[in-house]
């Protein structure tokens, strides 16, 4: 059982609450700070030990080592390819590190996490009883929290999105990006007590995540999946921070490549009112050239959706397929198809290029 089940009025999935009946209104409520979401879809890890802080900086893409109690950050774990398999919010509060993980990875990340400890003075606990609510800062919602604060600083996490972290890189090409105002936060609830509400629902929360081009690892990650398709390297990696596994692809393709892949947000058209699903497939003509990762009803943009597509696509209209039916999406481009390669490489010249008949060896 979960400790939101007596939440009256919820609809749910599962355990999951999806809304209370009304959406968009619930959307306009967590904007303005002013309502709860129950996060049954997260999970608490819970790293304690005097190392934890310089293990964790030493096995994953963020520079943590001098995290200060009260500072929020994020991390993934990359495979050795640089591919990324585990995604985690990051609050420390002086003497343990709380990781928030989606619920489907935080096992998965324990036991990996588990398996890396070796010598280091680090224990790994997944706390599923904990119960975790998402919203907006500065508002009643956030008056209204009774955060968990053992060592007395609120286990409040902050997410970073709303800027580019120190060591990261964006490169989203725009004035005004739509994370600078998503002060979204995730507390975790003192006990079992409750507050009183009011409450938004799952979607509430997606949709203005989606319209915030947030990535998310129980959405936009796959097996091919690299932080820079994302940019993710704005808030969850450190460029200049010491060797990590996968830190030779970050590099490589930040300083000299592309990604292989990019993300766009789809405005879709809902005059059919029908929604594809993450998953369904995008083509450019009769070329498919990518995937929805992300769906939502935005209270103000409407249907819109993110999709990592080829970093060939290009760069306009598209079309989703979602069963039988067509949808037009107009793509915003987040990720560039040019994004990387931000080395200023000089070329050198060729041996081959000397005058014909020139003696090398007879140089200077």
């Amino acid at each position: 059982m979960s400790g939101f089940d007596g939440i009256p009025g919820a609809i749910r999935d599962g355990q999951l609450i999806l809304h209370f009946g009304n959406p968009s209104t619930e959307q306009r409520a967590l904007a303005a700070g002013a309502a709860l979401v129950p996060l049954g879809d997260r999970t608490l890890i819970e790293v304690t030990g005097p190392d934890r802080l310089t293990w964790l900086d030493s096995i994953t893409s963020q520079s943590v080592a001098r995290l200060a109690p009260g500072e929020s950050t994020e991390l993934l774990v990359l495979d050795p390819q640089g591919h990324v398999e585990h995604a985690a919010a990051v609050f420390d509060d002086g003497e343990t590190a709380w990781l928030i993980a989606d619920a489907a990875d935080a096992e998965p990340l324990a036991t990996w996490l588990q398996r890396m400890v070796f010598r280091s003075r680090v224990t790994v606990t997944v706390r599923p009883e904990a119960l975790l609510v998402g919203f907006f800062a500065g508002g009643d919602a956030e008056a209204s929290v009774r955060a968990f604060a053992p060592q007395g600083v609120p286990v409040i996490w902050r997410d970073p999105w709303t800027g580019v972290r120190a060591g990261g890189h964006q490169y989203a090409e725009t004035a005004e990006h739509p994370g600078s105002d998503y002060a979204w936060s995730v507390a975790v609830l003192d006990g079992a007590e409750l507050p009183e509400g009011p409450f938004a629902g799952l979607l509430a929360a997606e949709a203005l995540r989606v319209a915030a081009w947030r990535p998310r690892w129980a959405a936009e990650v796959d097996e091919r999946s690299i932080p820079h398709e994302t940019d993710w390297i704005r808030s969850a990696v450190h460029l200049n921070k010491g060797c990590y596994r996968g830190q030779e692809t970050v590099a490589k393709v930040h300083n000299l490549g592309h990604p292989p892949r990019r993300i766009a947000l789809l405005q879709l058209d809902g005059s059919d009112d029908v929604l594809p699903s993450p998953g369904d497939a995008v083509f450019a003509g009769d070329a498919e050239v990518g995937r929805v990762t992300s769906v939502a009803r935005h209270y103000e943009d409407g249907p819109i959706a993110l999709a990592i597509l080829s970093r060939r696509a290009p760069a306009g209209d598209l079309i989703v397929r979602a069963g039988d039916v067509d949808i037009a999406a107009g793509q915003q481009v987040i990720v560039p198809a040019d994004a990387g390669a931000t080395a200023d490489v000089p070329r050198l010249t060729r041996l081959s290029r000397r005058p014909a008949g020139e003696d090398p060896r007879h140089r200077g």
